[in-house]
C-alpha cells in the first residue's frame, strides 16, 4: 500500500528557536488538537533487513522473527542480502549464501532451493513479507569470482560476488527460476511481496558500469514480470546521499523513464518505488558517543528532492532501504556500545517522525523506513552490534518499534491529528545542525475512533547524562466526559534488558535462567495502567517526566 506523507509535528515546533523550547516554567508544553484531523496515518517503521539471510531460520532468528510479524496492523517486511550468494549456508558477519546456482563441468545450469526454502519458510511463518532483493552473483556466474568469499573484518569485502554476469541468458533465466519456484511454494503470497535489484550499485558492492547495472536490472525485472506480471519492482537501493550517488540515481530514473531496455526492446523500465540509504555519521568525543541524526534526516531530504525533480517519479513511493544510525551493522567496539541502549532507540523514533515532516515538505510518498538491523548468532551477549536482539534478548530499540506500532490504535484508520511542542527544534535546524544544543522535545499523535495515542520523545546527539524534561500533555477536541489514560515507556530505566544484564553482572553468555530474566525485563513496560482522567470541555491533561534519550507513548481513550 502506498503511503502519504503526513507530518504530526507542527505549530510551535515550526516556529519557535532553541532558546525558546521550554516556557517560562521550565517544563515542556505539548498540546495536542484531538479534533484536527491531519491525513490518514500509516506506518513506515515496519520495514527490517540484514545482511545475514541465514539467521533468519536459527532459532533466535526465528523468535525475533515472530516477534517482527506481530508489530501492529500493517505487513511487515524483510530485506535480505546475499539470497543468490555461493556457499553451504554458513552465516557470518556481513556474509550469507544460498547456493541457489552451480553448474556442472559442461556448464549446465543446477538449481538448489534447499536454503533458499529454509528463508522464506521462516519469514512467511512470521507472517512477514519478503523484500526480495536478487543478488549478489553467484560464484559460476561471476566475471571475476575468484576471490569470491570475503573474510570480514578482514580485507576487501567486495570480493567476486560482486561482479556482473559473464553470461546474461543464463541470469535471466535463474532470475525466472527463482521467481517460479516462489510461487510455486508460496502461492498467491508473493503478490504481496517486493522485489528489487542489487544493493548498492553506486560503490563496491557492484563492479560494473552504471550502464552494467542498468541491464541487470532490465533483464531482472523482465525476468520476475514474466512469471508473476503483478509484481511490484524497485531499485536501485543506493547510497544515500553523496554527490556521486545522487549521479547514480539521476541517471537510474532517467534510464527507467526513457532509457533503451536491455530485455524488451523498448523504452523504459518498471519502477514500482525508488530506495536510497540515508545514514547517520556518529562520532566520539570525550569517551561517549554524539550521533548525528541531522546527517542521517539531510541525506533523506537529498533523495526527496532528486526525487521530486522528475515529473515521472514524483509520485513514486519512496523505500529508505536502509535508514540506520552509521553504516556498519556488523562493526563492534565501544564506540558502538551505544546501540545497546535508550540512545539508538530514541534516534529511531526521532529519524523515522521526523522524515514525514520531509516527505510532506517535498510532496512525495513514503512506504517504508529499512532499519538495518537483525540479530546476529553464535556472538557474546551485547557485545555492541546494531541488532534488534542478542542470544533472544530484545534490545530497548525494539520496544520503540512496539510503541510506534501502537500508533493510530494498531489497526487500520488511523489518522494524524495536530500536534505541537515547545520543545520541539525546526526541522531545517535538526536538519541542517543535528541535535548538539538543546535536545528535541517532540511529539507526534494519532487518533482512531475513540483512541488517542501520543508519542513523546526527549532526544539529544550526545549520550551523556541530563536531567530529565517535565512535560504537560494537554489534548483538547476529546468527545464525552469520561476518558482513561495509560503509558508505555522506554527509557534507561524501562523496558531496557541492557540495563537489567548490566546490573547482572554482564555475562558474556547468559545461562538459560539468566536468558529466561532478561526476556522478562527486556519486554515493554506498561508503566502506568489505564486510569480515569478528568475531562472537562473535551480537555485533559497528563503530566509527565521523561528523562532524556526516553520515549513514552500515551494512550487515551475517550467515551
Amino acid at each position: 500500500m502506498v503511503v502519504a506523507a503526513v507530518a504530526a509535528t507542527a505549530g510551535l515546533a515550526e516556529n519557535g528557536s532553541a532558546a525558546e523550547a521550554v516556557n517560562a516554567a521550565g517544563a515542556v508544553v505539548i498540546k495536542v488538537h484531538a479534533g484536527e484531523a491531519r491525513g490518514a496515518y500509516s506506518p513506515i517503521s515496519n520495514f527490517f533487513g540484514a545482511d545475514e539471510p541465514n539467521y533468519t531460520y536459527a532459532p533466535n532468528g526465528k523468535k525475533l522473527l515472530a516477534e517482527l510479524g506481530k508489530l501492529g496492523y500493517a505487513p511487515v517486511y524483510f530485506r535480505p542480502h546475499n539470497l543468490f550468494t555461493t556457499g553451504d549456508g554458513d552465516g557470518s558477519l556481513k556474509w550469507g549464501s544460498t547456493n541457489v546456482y552451480t553448474e556442472r563441468a559442461d556448464g549446465t545450469a543446477i538449481y538448489d532451493f534447499t536454503i533458499t526454502d529454509r528463508i522464506f519458510d521462516a519469514l512467511v511463518a512470521a507472517h512477514v513479507r519478503p523484500l526480495v532483493e536478487i543478488g549478489f552473483m553467484p560464484e559460476a556466474l561471476s566475471t571475476h569470482p575468484e576471490p569470491y568469499r570475503h573474510t570480514f573484518p578482514k580485507g576487501d569485502i567486495f570480493t567476486g560476488w560482486t561482479y556482473p554476469p559473464k553470461d546474461e541468458a543464463k541470469w535471466s533465466k535463474l532470475v525466472a527460476a527463482y521467481a517460479t519456484h516462489l510461487k510455486q511454494r508460496y502461492g498467491n503470497q508473493v503478490d504481496d511481496w517486493l522485489w528489487e535489484v542489487w544493493n548498492e550499485p553506486d560503490i563496491g558492492y557492484w563492479h560494473g558500469t552504471p550502464d552494467e547495472y542498468d541491464r541487470l536490472y532490465d533483464l531482472s525485472a523482465a525476468a520476475i514480470r514474466g512469471v508473476l506480471p503483478k509484481a511490484r519492482i524497485g531499485g536501485p537501493e543506493a547510497t544515500g546521499i553523496s554527490d556521486k550517488s545522487e549521479v547514480f540515481l539521476r541517471q537510474f530514473l532517467e534510464h527507467c523513464a526513457h532509457g533503451a531496455n536491455a530485455a524488451t526492446g523498448g523504452m523504459g523500465a518498471p519502477l514500482d518505488f525508488i530506495s536510497y540509504h540515508p545514514k547517520g555519521s556518529p562520532t566520539f568525543v570525550d569517551g561517549h558517543v554524539v550521533t548525528s541524526v541531522g546527517h542521517q534526516l539531510a541525506a533523506a531530504e537529498r533523495g526527496m528532492k532528486v526525487i521530486a525533480s522528475y515529473f515521472e517519479w514524483k509520485k513514486t513511493p519512496i523505500i529508505l532501504g536502509e535508514f540506520d544510525p552509521e553504516g556498519c551493522a556488523a562493526c563492534q567496539g565501544s564506540r558502538n556500545g551505544y546501540r545497546n541502549g535508550p540512545l539508538y532507540g530514541v534516534s529511531v523514533a526521532e529519524a523515522t517522525m521526523r522524515t514525514y515532516e520531509l516527505a510532506r515538505r517535498y510532496g512525495v510518498m513514503v512506504e517504508g523506513a529499512v532499519t538495518w538491523a537483525f540479530e546476529f548468532e553464535d556472538q557474546p551477549a551485547f557485545a555492541g552490534f546494531r541488532a534488534l536482539a542478542t542470544n533472544g534478548i530484545d534490545k530497548p530499540v525494539l520496544n520503540v518499534f512496539r510503541m510506534m506500532s501502537m500508533l493510530g490504535g494498531g489497526k487500520p484508520g488511523g489518522e494524524w491529528v495536530a500536534t505541537e511542542s515547545s520543545g520541539a527544534l525546526p526541522i531545517d535546524e535538526v536538519v541542517e545542525h543535528s541535535v548538539v544544543d538543546a535536545p528535541d522535545i517532540n511529539a507526534v499523535a494519532t487518533r482512531n475512533g475513540n483512541e488517542v495515542d501520543v508519542m513523546v520523545w526527549n532526544y539529544h546527539d550526545a549520550d551523556v547524562a541530563a536531567p530529565a524534561a517535565e512535560i504537560s500533555l494537554e489534548v483538547d477536541g476529546l468527545k464525552g466526559r469520561q476518558a482513561t489514560a495509560a503509558e508505555f515507556r522506554m527509557d534507561e530505566t524501562h523496558s531496557n534488558g541492557y540495563r537489567a544484564w548490566q546490573q547482572m553482572g554482564s555475562p558474556a553468555h547468559p545461562s538459560v535462567e539468566q536468558v529466561d530474566m532478561l526476556q522478562k525485563a527486556a519486554g515493554l513496560e506498561e508503566t502506568v495502567a489505564d486510569h480515569a482522567i478528568a475531562v472537562n470541555g473535551g480537555k485533559a491533561s497528563v503530566k509527565l517526566t521523561l528523562p532524556r534519550q526516553g520515549v513514552v507513548l500515551v494512550r487515551i481513550k475517550h467515551k
